[in-house]
């Protein structure tokens, strides 16, 4: 077991909803705070900076702009000042924890670490953790929600404002890239997936080989010839039972264990070298539980243990 040391941790909270179907979730990082996320950190032994929230603009006050990918200019407005606040935590050699918000946060986390390593020669590898692939594009998407696209972006296939955030480069390799709790794919989706060569471990791979096996080949699939790891967690990977105050819930996720086992894996291997935690909306939520158990999983992910 490779050791980790102690960090010092800058949250930053992207409070937005613009690439959501559903109000709510620009709420999520007040209630992941409200839960006790600093404290529990502190706890573990970690040094916590909080940077506080980026000024997000509210979504009666803009236009929705093109359908096929609704308020894209103010979506890209904001992750471009995500990539740079990414930017700077990482000169510092500390580590970046991002609340959510959206999943479309994650073009600006990822394009933050990406833009960092690229002139210095290293690579970044992405454990993606969610119920859905989110690598749809303006022309599959069936909502044109862009928090269905960040992976999309991410890997150079669009919306162009999104991919070029950063640089006019692809942010990670597909080869580098690992999908945990699969169970929700658009059929343009399917067809990036395959063409890309995208890891991708679904519900039916983890009920047949269980989340152990399927986090060894996740973890050698990130970390292959890369000097950073990512990991993008959106709270419905986990199954609406335990944390029922998601954006997109859907039903046979992660159960309880699954999830802690994920996070208690990256401690372990001592790899993970950034964290987001997306999609908790506590308006759908019961008595801020999933904003809790979000906790629990940065807890675990920060060497919380049983023994």
């Amino acid at each position: 077991m490779k050791k980790t040391p102690r960090k010092t941790v800058h949250v930053i909270g992207v409070p937005m909803d613009l690439g959501s179907g559903r109000r709510g979730v620009d709420m999520g990082p007040s209630a992941i705070r409200i839960a006790g996320l600093s404290k529990e950190l502190r706890d573990l032994g970690h040094q916590v900076v909080d940077e506080g929230d980026l000024d997000i603009g509210n979504m009666e006050q803009l236009e929705v702009g093109n359908t096929r990918a609704r308020f894209l200019p103010e979506i890209t407005k904001a992750n471009r000042q995500l990539a740079d606040r990414i930017r700077r935590v990482m000169r510092r050699g500390h580590f970046p924890l991002v609340l959510g918000g959206d999943h479309s946060i994650a073009v600006g986390t990822v394009s933050g670490v990406a833009s960092w390593a690229r002139p210095r020669g290293r690579k970044v590898g992405l454990l993606w953790v969610d119920a859905h692939s989110d690598i749809n594009t303006p022309r599959t998407s069936p909502s044109g929600n862009v928090h269905g696209m960040p992976l999309a972006a991410l890997l150079g296939l669009g919306p162009e404002p999104l991919s070029n955030i950063g640089g006019r480069f692809r942010k990670v390799d597909p080869d580098n890239v690992a999908l945990v709790g699969i169970r929700s794919v658009d059929e343009g989706e399917r067809d990036h997936l395959r063409r890309l060569g995208v890891h991708v471990y679904t519900m039916a791979d983890i009920d047949r080989h269980g989340i152990h096996i399927v986090m060894e080949k996740s973890l050698a699939n990130v970390t292959k010839d890369t000097d950073y790891v990512h990991v993008s967690f959106d709270l419905d990977a986990v199954d609406p039972s335990l944390a029922p105050g998601v954006g997109t819930p859907v039903k046979g996720g992660l159960d309880y264990r699954e999830a802690q086992l994920v996070m208690e894996s990256l401690w372990a291997a001592g790899v993970m070298t950034s964290l987001e935690i997306v999609e908790v909306n506590p308006i759908l939520d019961d008595r801020n539980s999933s904003a809790k158990f979000a906790v629990e999983l940065v807890q675990s992910a920060f060497g919380k243990k049983i023994l």
